[in-house]
């Protein structure tokens, strides 16, 4: 993974001094909230529901084992709010009521501490750390490469990429030199700091598209043309939240060395012409659906002017993509010194005895560009934790396993779960049963609890429901392994507001939390895809009817998926999957379960 230089080292030392400097003077009485929360929003600090939110970026997804074992140190020592502002916050979660399980169960909202949560764009969140002793947090971060720049604002956020990048077998060539370089460029960029809205960029290498490329504001997908060279495909203007919207290609071959200048003019007209009145149509989604072809013009006619008049400066040469890419050497990876050959074999043979670890190779491990390696999941989707969450203890573990099976490294993956990408085949059993008693092996990768789910309103201001008991909920009702094996590939995703960052609109299956009289209710869609060969082309799903109560959604998803199995295709392992299912009877007689699974009739919300 990419090491920083000396100069980047320099660069988030400074700022987390900077930093410190700022709240200093804020709790003097020197800045005034007004003047202090651009300078917190910038280095990633927000103020939610109930106590100060820090997002830290982790570019591309990847980290290191000594990264987490600082993640993990502020997990246990920081993420540690006083004791009446929990009580204060369990007690006003209660009263929200609890979500029914079928079959006479319910969940209800227990607040926790002391972990990090792994989020759709690779970041982790921290919802708990006092604003006072955020300065610390920072000064930790920075010691380890960390930070939490422009994972807020009207900027160019965290740059996302595929987590099997540079290992793929698929691979057209690896694209993290790229998210580098592009990372590099736009840090700190004095033109694209206060743009109309925020702005995300994803990059992927492999012909499958696993980064979700056409939901974001520029997508780039590395390809080769007819005479082999290497340069990207760009999709612009896709986004979720009120207005879903898939990208448009505005360029189907842009040689690699003009990426830069090429983005550069994309963003300097959306900078020009985006709205800027109105949050809501604030997005370059907006910008390109309203202009069409006049935007693409536009962008064409500034990149020509950037690299004709303007002497290209942003031209990436050989040397610095060299240079770069001399970070992202594969490690030499041999399989683990064994003290005593003989406890291996024993670990070899009970694993390969029990089912469940034939069902952990199956859904939790990959195929690798290296064929003695393996790219292996560790599953965050759990009872008794909300997706995505990591405890201080589980992320030192995690750390552990890094360094024990992967060469150090890990990567946050787009489904909020953590990636080891270099374990030497002959390893596999061993991290198996260690993976196993940390409670990290569950074979449930890709499968209904595999769910992506935002915090939602126990913790984000934004929210306009709870979206953790719904998935605890849904989580509990389809505990059992086999049941889960049979449904097979199925995408939940849940957010709890508009703002779709639990990318509902790309779901199998989507549950959007909204406010209706001032009550959670929940709406649900079918048939999204982000993208991938199993979803197929990036599309929102379509709503079912009129929301639903919280206490009917777990039934809900229950009607829906007795539907799925009623009318499938074939069975076992030749059994059709959801989506295609779906697609191919089409989606009347799910909307017609999913309406049958009410409480009552009720008015359209």
């Amino acid at each position: 993974m990419y090491q920083y230089t000396d100069f980047d080292r320099q660069f988030v030392r400074q700022r987390a001094a900077q930093y410190r400097d700022q709240l200093e003077r804020y709790f003097a009485g020197k800045i005034s909230d007004e003047e202090f929360r651009p300078l917190r929003l910038q280095n990633g600090w927000y103020v939610q529901r109930y106590a100060p939110m820090l997002r830290v970026a982790v570019p591309y997804g990847e980290i290191s084992s000594a990264q987490l074992r600082v993640l993990a140190k502020i997990a246990c020592e920081y993420d540690q709010p006083e004791a009446a502002l929990l009580a204060q916050a369990q007690d006003r979660q209660e009263a929200l009521g609890s979500v029914p399980v079928p079959g006479g169960a319910a969940v209800n909202t227990k607040l926790k501490t002391g972990y990090g949560h792994f989020t759709t764009r690779t970041n982790v969140q921290f919802n708990w750390i006092p604003l006072d002793k955020s300065a610390d947090v920072m000064d930790l971060l920075a010691s380890v490469g960390m930070h939490g720049i422009q994972t807020s604002g009207n900027c160019i956020r965290n740059i996302t990429s595929d987590q099997l990048a540079g290992i793929a077998p698929d691979e057209v060539a690896d694209p993290r030199p790229f998210c580098e370089i592009l990372r590099q460029w736009s840090t700190a960029h004095p033109e694209f700091s206060f743009l109309p809205r925020k702005f995300k960029i994803a990059v992927n290498g492999a012909r499958e598209d696993r980064a979700a490329l056409a939901w974001y504001d520029v997508g780039l997908q590395l390809v080769r043309n007819a005479a082999g060279e290497l340069g990207f495909k760009v999709l612009v203007g896709g986004g979720m939240g009120r207005t879903p919207t898939i990208a448009t290609v505005v360029r189907e071959f842009l040689p690699w060395d003009q990426m830069l200048n090429y983005l550069e003019a994309v963003i300097r007209v959306y900078n020009q012409y985006g709205r800027r009145d109105n949050a809501w149509k604030a997005r370059i989604k907006i910008l390109v659906k309203a202009e069409g072809q006049r935007y693409i013009d536009a962008v064409e006619a500034e990149f020509k002017a950037i690299v004709e008049h303007n002497g290209a400066a942003h031209t990436i040469t050989q040397a610095e993509l060299d240079r770069v890419s001399a970070s992202f050497v594969a490690p030499v990876v041999a399989a683990a010194s064994r003290k005593d050959a003989k406890v291996h074999e024993i670990v070899r043979a009970a694993a390969e005895a029990d089912p469940e670890y034939d069902r952990w190779l199956q859904r939790n491990v990959l195929d690798h560009q290296q064929p003695q390696l393996r790219a292996v999941t560790l599953s965050f989707k759990r009872l008794g934790q909300a997706p995505g969450d990591a405890t201080g203890d589980q992320l030192d573990l995690a750390a552990d396993f890094a360094d024990r099976f992967s060469s150090g490294e890990a990567r946050v993956t787009h489904e909020q779960n953590l990636l080891l990408p270099w374990v030497h085949q002959d390893d596999l059993p061993e991290l198996w049963h260690a993976a196993r008693k940390a409670g990290l092996a569950r074979s449930n990768i890709g499968l209904l609890t595999d769910m992506i789910t935002c915090p939602g309103g126990d913790f984000c201001a934004l929210a306009n429901a709870r979206s953790i008991p719904v998935s605890e909920a849904i989580m509990q009702r389809y505990e059992d392994l086999d049941e889960l094996h049979d449904l097979g590939d199925i995408r939940l995703n849940i957010s709890g507001c508009i703002n779709s960052c639990g990318h509902h609109h790309a779901g199998h299956i989507g549950i959007l939390g909204v406010d209706k009289d001032g009550k959670e209710w929940y709406q649900v869609t079918l048939g999204g895809s982000d993208g991938t060969d199993l979803s197929g082309p990036a599309t929102p799903g379509k709503v079912v009817g009129p929301s639903f109560s919280a206490a009917e959604v777990p039934e809900v998803i229950e009607a829906v998926l007795d539907t799925y199995r009623q009318v499938r295709a074939g069975d076992g392992e030749r059994a059709e999957t959801f989506i295609a299912t779906l697609r191919r009877v089409g989606i009347e007689p799910f909307k017609a379960a999913a309406n049958a699974a009410r409480f009552t009739a009720r008015e359209v919300a």
